[in-house]
């Protein structure tokens, strides 16, 4: 089957990602000596540089990892809980019965510094200054910019020059949006004094933790309880100051956990847990695995009733999502279970189907009481994987993704995301915004997903692991929000079952459906929409319709920005998107 570039093979390491720079960048580290995890940080820095619109230094990163010494998976939890003055009665007292979407008021407490510098103490090997280095240099000379970071701006221009003009001197410094090579030297100097600060003590642990010291307890943690304090304009229409404080950001650091996992076949796929949406995707894959043999493709195209049941089963696991999932007690013990994904795949039929159906996994399923309301609400565009921006800078689906695999069987998969340019004002004094991920949260109290005070908002983001027979090979994953864990579904299908190999599985027609209530502002939900890729087939197409799908038709290549990396027999592979034409694979 044609692809859009071959699927790169060698033995020394490979980098895929969203962003040309930052797999170039982790190529650098891993030639100069460093292993996997040194690449993946200093990668992950330059994207907060190179794709601004998709992720900043306030946002957040999870991560799956095996290494070469254990082929244990474990999880990276780069996320920060909403602050302890979140309550549903603070928002209730401003009149809103949604958190915005943008603004000061959805901001949890930065997780990326935090995330990147713990995974880099444990697993890397190399020194702060080391793989933060390459991020300074593009804040300080200059970085090109995509023209998606432009359109960005561009659609935010009114917001910025009429609310925002923190946001406005950086990224709109003659009136326009930002194009062509752009300098973010405040930032450069933040990271600057965060290094000084961090070696003022040897030895590269003891710097690395007082690196992260200096962001969360010093002057970082400082400028950002001072500047939440202002009120600035959000999504709501209204000008609201944030919540935020020093001492949020003190009482946190990132951690690991525990993963989960299924097992489909001879593969194992790994995902982080029930607090994030990564287990619908293997609520998806179990449903499916029963109907494997139903499951075909042509020359990399599926066929009408793969595309079919992967909706169906999608509509399956993402009720469950909306019922089940949370920073709380989640019973995947249930959801995950044979007898459970039995009873779930009987009530996928031969047409569409409209209704929201969570499982009665641990006592009846509870569903927020707002959802009808929020049914066929229209938000500014559509989802592809890349910006979704409306003119108050809500944002839907905006996240890089990374992968890295070195010759000695280090494996990670991290989807840093959140710090947008577009989320919030930016901290004059530090160069970047706080993140907008508290909108994930529902004010209705009693969910699973209810805001709570220092508590995890239920994150889309979602990097995924695979073993096959007890061997970690396969690390993948990509931005898109919601339709993240239906994206990486498509991949999971044609490489599994279609046979194709990483490129191929990438360059296969993607779909998703919009038939559960989305993550973000305003959280809208369309319960017969399949919104898929033209080369399905027009055919297959008609053949969707028939079933009763409303299908939306959003082109040849739009859906998705997936990359992936694989370790088998010693043979490194790696692949990468060339939808949104910026992600690219490196290795040798």
């Amino acid at each position: 089957m044609f692809t859009t570039r071959p699927e790169l093979t060698g033995t020394f390491g490979m980098v895929a990602s969203t962003h040309w720079l930052a797999s170039a960048t982790g190529m650098a580290v891993l030639e100069d000596g460093g292993n996997a995890f040194d690449a993946a940080v200093a990668a992950g820095f330059v994207l907060q540089v190179a794709e601004p619109h998709l992720c900043g230094p306030a946002g957040q990163v999870p991560g799956l990892f095996v290494t070469a010494d254990d082929p244990t998976p474990r999880a990276l939890a780069g996320q920060g809980p909403s602050p302890a003055g979140a309550t549903a009665s603070h928002f209730a007292s401003l009149g809103l019965d949604l958190i915005p979407g943008s603004g000061l008021l959805p901001a949890t407490v930065p997780g990326a510094w935090d995330g990147w510098l713990l995974l880099l103490r444990d697993y890397g090997t190399k020194s702060l200054r080391s793989v933060l280095s390459y991020a300074i240099g593009y804040a300080r000379n200059g970085v090109p910019l995509v023209s998606r970071v432009g359109d960005t701006i561009q659609a935010v221009s009114r917001l910025f020059t009429e609310h925002w003009p923190t946001s406005a001197a950086l990224w709109m410094p003659d009136g326009k949006p930002a194009s062509g090579l752009h300098r973010n030297p405040v930032l450069a100097d933040t990271w600057e004094r965060l290094l000084r600060e961090a070696e003022s003590v040897a030895g590269r642990e003891a710097q690395i933790e007082a690196g992260r010291r200096a962001w969360s307890q010093g002057f970082v943690a400082e400028e950002i309880d001072s500047f939440s304090r202002q009120a600035f304009r959000d999504d709501s229409g209204r000008d609201h100051a944030g919540l935020l404080t020093g001492d949020d950001l003190a009482s946190w650091s990132a951690t690991y956990e525990e993963p989960a996992f299924v097992d489909v076949g001879d593969r194992r796929l790994v995902k982080m847990g029930g607090w994030t949406q990564g287990p619908a995707l293997l609520q998806q894959a179990l449903l499916l695995h029963g109907f494997r043999d139903e499951l075909s493709y042509v020359d990399g195209i599926p066929s009408e009733r793969t595309v079919h049941l992967a909706t169906e089963a999608a509509k399956l696991a993402f009720a469950d999502r909306e019922a089940w999932y949370g920073d709380t007690e989640v019973p995947l013990d249930v959801l995950l279970s044979a007898s459970y994904t039995d009873s779930r795949r009987a009530l996928i039929g031969e047409s569409a189907s409209a209704d929201l159906r969570p499982g009665d996994a641990r006592g009846p399923a509870r569903l927020p009481a707002i959802l009808d309301s929020l049914q066929g609400v229209e938000p500014e565009g559509g989802a592809t994987g890349e910006p979704t921006v409306g003119p108050q800078g809500q944002t839907r689906g905006d996240t890089v993704h990374l992968d890295v695999v070195d010759a000695a069987g280090n494996l990670v998969s991290l989807t840093p995301s959140g710090g947008w340019l577009q989320s919030s004002p930016t901290i004059p004094s530090l160069g970047f915004c706080l993140d907008s991920r508290g909108q994930m949260f529902w004010l209705e109290q009693g969910l699973p997903n209810s805001l709570a005070p220092r508590k995890r908002p239920r994150i889309t983001l979602s990097p995924s692991l695979a073993l096959r027979d007890g061997v970690p090979t396969l690390a993948f994953g990509t931005p898109g929000g919601d339709q993240q864990d239906q994206w990486q579904l498509c991949f999971w299908l044609a490489h599994v079952y279609g046979g194709l190999n990483l490129q191929e599985s990438i360059d296969s027609p993607a779909w998703h459906t919009t038939a559960f209530p989305s993550s973000f502002y305003p959280r809208s939900w369309n319960p017969r929409e399949l919104v898929v890729e033209s080369r399905l087939g027009s055919s297959t197409l008609d053949a969707l319709r028939e079933r009763g799908h409303s299908v939306v038709d959003a082109g040849d290549w739009a859906l998705g920005r997936l990359s992936a990396v694989s370790r088998t027999g010693g043979v490194l592979r790696a692949a990468a998107n060339a939808r949104g034409m910026q992600g690219y694979a490196a290795g040798r």
